[in-house]
C-alpha cells in the first residue's frame, strides 16, 4: 500500500480579480521508502500542492481532492487536532530560504527542541541530548555551542542543516525537500543532497524532492513527476525519462541540461508560465510548443496510458521524435 496517495488535487486562489487556480488534478502516490522528485519552473504548483498536502496554505486557498490519505488515513476527514499530531511528527517539510524560514527571535536549539516536545513529550535532559544527536548528524561542527546560537549568526548553508534536523527530528515517515538547494553554492548544495540521501537511506523513510534542477533529479530520485503550469504532464522512473522523455515540456527541460547542449548557444523555452489572465483554453503548455496545433491550442489534450509515461499532451512524442 502507498504510504501518501493523493488523487485529482486542485487548489484554488481567491483574488480581486477572482479565482486562480493554483494546482489542477494532480495526483501523487509515494510508496514507503521512496524518493520522488517533482520538477518543474517556478509557479507549477509544486510547492502549493505539498503546503495543501500539510494544511499550510492560507485562508484565501480552497483545497479539493478525490482522495488524500496518508498511510491509509483519510486526511480530508481527521479533524485540526489530528492533522496537527500527524504534521511534524510523522510528514515533514524541509521549507525553501532557510535564513527566512527560521525564528529570529529563539536560538537554533529552542526551535529543534520545540518539535521534540510538542510531538514526543521528552523532557528537557531527553530534548537536549536528541537535539545534540541531530545537529551532529546533520554535519555540524561543534553542536553544543551551536544550540545556543541564533538563524543570524549562521552561514546559509548551516541554516538549512538546521531546518534538516528541525525536520527529521520526530523521525518522520515521508520528508518534503522543498528546493533544499536553493540559494546554496555549489560545494554545499552537493553536501546537502548527500545529507538527505543518506538520511533516507538510515532511517527508510520516503522523501518527496521539489526542484527544479534536472541535475539534482538525475543524481537522487528513483521517481519524477513534471509539473507545469498546476498540471501533471508527466511521469516516469529517473532513466527511462531521461532516455526517453514523451511530453514536449520534458523534452525541452531536459535539452536545456549543459551536458545535453549540441551547441555553444544553450536551447531555451520561449515564453513563461501561464498565469491567471492568459490561461490558454487547450493544452497549457501549447503557446510554447513547437509541435502545437489548432488541437492543441483549442481542446485541453488526455492522459496517456503509463508506457507513454501518463503524458498530459495529444501528439506525445516517441524514440525518435514525435509519435
Amino acid at each position: 500500500m502507498a504510504l501518501l496517495s493523493i488523487r485529482n488535487l486542485s487548489v484554488d486562489f481567491a483574488t480581486a480579480a477572482g479565482s486562480f487556480r493554483a494546482v489542477d488534478a494532480m495526483d501523487v502516490t509515494v510508496d514507503p521508502g521512496e524518493i520522488l522528485a517533482i520538477v518543474g519552473e517556478s509557479g507549477s504548483g509544486k510547492s502549493v500542492a505539498m503546503l495543501a498536502l500539510m494544511g499550510l496554505l492560507p485562508w484565501t486557498a480552497t483545497v479539493t481532492a478525490d482522495e488524500m490519505s496518508f498511510d491509509g488515513q483519510d486526511l480530508r476527514a481527521i479533524s485540526p487536532r489530528t492533522r496537527r499530531r500527524i504534521v511534524g511528527k510523522d510528514i515533514a517539510m524541509i521549507f525553501q530560504e532557510p535564513m527566512s524560514s527560521l525564528n529570529p527571535c529563539f536560538t537554533v536549539g529552542f526551535q529543534i527542541k520545540e518539535g521534540l516536545k510538542k510531538h514526543l513529550g521528552l523532557d528537557a535532559r531527553a530534548r537536549q541530548a536528541r537535539a545534540l544527536e541531530l545537529m551532529e548528524m546533520v554535519g555540524i561542527p561543534d553542536p553544543a555551542r551551536r544550540l545556543n546560537a541564533y538563524p543570524h549568526q549562521m552561514s546559509g548553508g548551516m541554516s538549512q542543516r538546521v531546518m534538516i534536523a528541525m525536520a527529521i527530528a520526530c523521525r518522520p515517515r515521508l520528508l518534503i525537500a522543498d528546493e533544499p538547494t536553493t540559494a546554496l553554492d555549489v560545494t554545499i548544495q552537493a553536501q546537502i543532497l548527500d545529507l538527505l540521501t543518506d538520511l533516507q537511506a538510515e532511517t527508510g523513510m520516503a522523501l518527496i524532492l521539489i526542484t527544479h534542477d534536472m541535475g539534482v533529479v538525475a543524481e537522487t530520485a528513483r521517481r519524477v513527476s513534471v509539473q507545469y503550469a498546476g498540471q501533471k504532464v508527466e511521469e516516469q522512473q529517473v532513466g527511462p525519462l531521461f532516455a526517453r522523455p514523451h511530453h514536449p515540456y520534458t523534452s525541452a527541460l531536459l535539452a536545456a541540461l549543459p551536458e545535453r547542449a549540441t551547441t555553444r548557444i544553450l536551447p531555451t523555452i520561449p515564453g513563461v508560465v501561464p498565469g491567471q489572465f492568459d490561461r490558454p483554453r487547450g493544452c497549457l503548455f501549447a503557446p510554447r510548443c513547437a509541435f502545437a496545433d489548432e488541437t492543441c491550442r483549442t481542446t485541453p489534450p488526455p492522459v496517456q496510458p503509463p508506457e507513454i509515461g501518463r503524458a498530459r499532451c495529444h501528439y506525445p512524442l516517441m524514440q525518435e521524435g514525435r509519435g
